[in-house]
């Protein structure tokens, strides 16, 4: 049981792990990383659909994820692991004139940061997926850089990189509380025994919220389930194809090897943590589906290889990064609203900017602190899924 560290992180999924990678890339090694759970890399992350994309509304959005996917495609090379990165596109497909209005507006901005990002017509657009009903579209747009990876990979590669310049971690090891001495960190109680640390990283996902309440913070952040459901192997479809998205309904779709995974928000659905797969909203799914793709009606299900996981959301949706200005040596990195995957790797910079810089400042991060939420300044992204 290690009794102290000079940065102690809560969560080792792929949030966690990047901050402890690039913590130990600068030279500071004294660092734990507390896994409530047995395993590491077995919440959220390890249950994503892996998606990565730099269409996004939000200037800093589009910052996070340039740098990010420009780190995976080197991954293995630089950090060691598999990202398994597939450049194969997003596919945005629009059927509502203001929709489409937005859509132009964020393609504009995507390009003044150097995103490359095409405006189809839906005749463009139906080249992608065999009998793919167009005629209510107006338009599509393409990102030929987005495009999906590997989570578990990612994660992995992070942790042992970092593990290997001298991280440690604990896993089966919940924090239940914070030491607080003259208003900042001093430590925080775990199922296993207290810790002694000078810095912590809430980089606890879904669960954030609650960890922050145990240092008597309120963190915006609330879990909500998401489920992925993947056909039997489909050829119908040949791949690769972008990973889809029919704006107007939410329904996705990319290939998972020879199958078709797909997936739709259910926006009803009250924050939980549940994470069993909820077959009631499959019938919905499918409504939604063949109406954009009829030719999904020839797929089987593969109810084996389902599965649900948790996004962990803000009110708008853009993560919660920075030190808390109420109580010094804690810092947010949480609140990712399902894009913690793509983030990742520039989080774990930026964040590592704050505890050994004092401030991130790679890209400026001053929009996604929690004083947003005090101060109005609030940018929901709303290019979101």
């Amino acid at each position: 049981m290690a009794t102290g560290a000079q940065v102690v992180i809560v969560g080792a999924g792929v949030v966690g792990a990047s901050v402890a990678y690039h913590l130990a890339l600068r030279g500071c090694t004294d660092v734990l990383l507390l896994e409530k759970e047995e395993t590491e890399i077995s919440g959220s992350t390890a249950r994503s659909a892996a998606g990565v994309r730099h269409q996004f509304s939000s200037a800093t959005n589009i910052l996070l994820s340039r740098y990010s996917i420009e780190k995976l495609r080197t991954f293995d090379e630089e950090v060691g692991g598999h990202a398994e990165l597939h450049q194969v596109g997003y596919l945005f497909l629009v059927n509502d004139e203001a929709t489409w209005a937005q859509y132009r507006r964020n393609v504009e901005l995507q390009r003044e940061l150097g995103v490359q990002v095409d405006l189809l017509t839906p005749e463009e657009a139906a080249r992608f997926v065999p009998r793919m009903r167009i005629d209510d579209l107006v338009g599509a747009t393409f990102g030929p850089d987005d495009g999906y990876c590997d989570p578990y990979g990612i994660a992995l590669g992070y942790l042992r990189a970092a593990q290997r310049m001298g991280v440690r971690l604990l896993r089966a090891t919940a924090v239940t509380g914070f030491d607080l001495a003259g208003g900042r960190v001093a430590g925080v109680t775990t199922s296993a025994g207290p810790i002694a640390c000078e810095t912590v990283v809430n980089a606890a996902g879904p669960w954030a919220g609650a960890v922050g309440a145990l240092a008597g913070l309120s963190i915006p952040v609330l879990p909500f389930r998401r489920n992925i459901y993947v056909t039997t192997p489909f050829p119908q479809i040949p791949g690769p194809i972008p990973l889809t998205v029919d704006v107007g309904s939410g329904f996705y779709m990319r290939h998972e090897g020879p199958s078709i995974l797909m997936g739709k928000s259910n926006p009803d659905e009250p924050s939980s943590f549940n994470q069993t797969v909820d077959w009631a909203w499959l019938d919905h799914l499918l409504e939604v589906g063949l109406r954009r793709f009829p030719i999904l009606e020839e797929a089987s299900l593969a109810e084996s290889q389902c599965w649900a996981g948790l996004y962990e959301i803000t009110p708008d949706h853009t993560p919660i990064l920075g030190r808390h200005p109420a109580l010094a040596g804690y810092i947010d990195a949480s609140g990712f609203s399902g894009h913690g995957i793509m983030h990742a790797p520039a989080t774990g910079l930026l964040v590592a900017e704050e505890v050994l810089d004092g401030r991130a400042t790679t890209i400026d991060i001053d929009e996604l602190r929690i004083l947003r939420f005090q101060d109005g300044a609030v940018h929901t992204e709303h290019n979101i899924i």
